[in-house]
């Protein structure tokens, strides 16, 4: 890695991921490993490091790394998980992963970008990341259940689908609220009776697309 992202990464580790109170030293080790500004447009690789998003394409973005890391750790993985990401776009949140769980599936519904992800994850050594292209409302039923699922897109709601596909007793976390404001990250802990919903932090998010945006049927 050239010198200079070698800085400007451990900077990034200081102010924006210990020093916002990251502490779970597997996600740390994740970030500071993962190469975030290869997984970036080449033209904005001398800012891949700062605390914001950035574009990637087709009106999407890579997330703020605090984020990243933040959404990770309140998976709370302990390393032998299977994860389920919906949203690969860059393919960064899915490496991130990839350092810290035993198994990871992305799903992406924009083929361009799912096709630059896959092999961008491959040239760093990702490929077991499984990645697919697809309808994340829908999950990846074929290889339910996870012990964690992470939303990478702003919805309204958490689909139906996603919830049958996590382990009792597993997290899923995603962007929850109106997609055109503010969301909140919010984590699901699925029950054997029900489920225990928290909302957190405050985010902006690009709008999850596909069958979340259909009108649901009033109850």
């Amino acid at each position: 890695m050239p010198q200079e992202y070698t800085k400007e990464k451990s900077e990034m580790l200081r102010r924006d991921i210990r020093g916002r109170g990251i502490s779970d030293e597997k996600v740390l080790r994740a970030m500071e490993v993962v190469p975030r500004h290869l997984f970036v447009p080449e033209r904005l690789r001398s800012r891949a490091y700062e605390d914001h998003p950035l574009p990637i394409g087709e009106g999407q973005t890579i997330s703020q790394p605090y984020i990243v890391a933040l959404m990770t750790e309140a998976l709370n993985l302990k390393g032998p998980e299977r994860v389920l990401e919906i949203g690969t776009g860059s393919g960064y949140q899915a490496a991130v992963l990839a350092e810290v769980v035993k198994e990871v599936y992305s799903m992406e519904i924009r083929p361009g970008l799912a096709e630059t992800a896959s092999r961008v994850l491959a040239e760093q050594g990702y490929g077991r990341v499984k990645t697919r292209v697809g309808d994340g409302y829908f999950g990846w039923p074929e290889e339910a259940p996870f012990d964690a699922i992470l939303i990478t897109a702003a919805a309204n709601h958490i689909p139906s689908p996603l919830i049958a596909q996590l382990k009792v007793g597993g997290r899923l976390i995603v962007p929850l609220g109106p997609t055109t404001h503010t969301q909140y990250l919010t984590i699901l802990t699925k029950q054997e009776e029900g489920v225990d919903v928290v909302q957190t932090t405050p985010v902006v998010f690009v709008p999850m697309v596909g069958e979340v945006q259909k009108p649901r049927a009033a109850k």
